[in-house]
């Protein structure tokens, strides 16, 4: 579907159909034409394109005889479109941590969400005793996490993890102590016959982040 300009009409008209689902919850186009003071096709409209964006979604729900009734709500990727503070809270927090705490302080929470972290996934990587296979298992984890990770074999018969995305990036780069505790973690799980090295970071200003994995001589 090709885009809208910024300013067109439709593209207005579907962030007031947003808003409104929103501040109101899952409602039926009917109701939105009401709160909108558009007519229902022209609401209907809208709401399929937003649909095949993925923006909104729907339920048809049963209210007593006849036809069920759809009623509309937004979808993770509409919610995603209104402003999140999670980003500036985090670097608030990180700020407040060492100035009550203490560097140590800052460590110890660093420590306790690599634990945490490292425990999650040695669970979803039980069972898997080679390290082909394991960091295949961590790889797909990562990519559910957000981070948009593959792996890419190199020439040489080294493996690249690659993840082409930081849905932390905030955070990683006023606390770079997080992405030296990524790397630790991902030896660890990894194993001691593997050696892995950092060869990409978005914190320093590459496109990604990626990993050089090979056995460990």
């Amino acid at each position: 579907m090709t885009p809208l300009p910024p300013d067109h009409p439709a593209d207005r008209t579907a962030d007031r159909l947003l808003h409104a689902l929103k501040s109101g919850g899952p409602q039926a186009a009917a109701g939105l034409a009401d709160r909108l003071s558009i007519t229902p096709s022209a609401v209907r409209q809208h709401l399929d394109r937003l649909l095949a964006l993925g923006r909104v979604g729907f339920e048809d729900r049963r209210e007593g005889v006849g036809r069920p009734r759809r009623y509309w709500h937004l979808t993770a990727e509409g919610q995603a479109g209104f402003p999140d503070g999670h980003a500036e809270l985090a670097l608030e927090l990180l700020a407040a941590v060492p100035a009550l705490f203490g560097r140590d302080g800052l460590e110890a929470l660093i420590v306790a969400r690599a634990a945490a972290s490292a425990a999650r996934y040695r669970a979803a990587l039980e069972g898997l005793a080679e390290p082909g296979p394991r960091l295949a298992a961590l790889a797909r984890l990562r990519a559910a996490e957000g981070f948009m990770a593959e792996l890419v074999d190199e020439d040489d018969g080294d493996a690249l993890l690659v993840q082409n995305h930081c849905p932390i990036m905030a955070a990683a780069g006023a606390c770079q102590a997080l992405c030296q505790a990524e790397l630790a973690m991902f030896g660890e799980l990894l194993g001691p016959g593997t050696e892995i090295q950092r060869a990409e970071h978005i914190a320093a200003g590459d496109r990604r982040c990626s990993y050089r994995i090979r056995p460990a001589a």
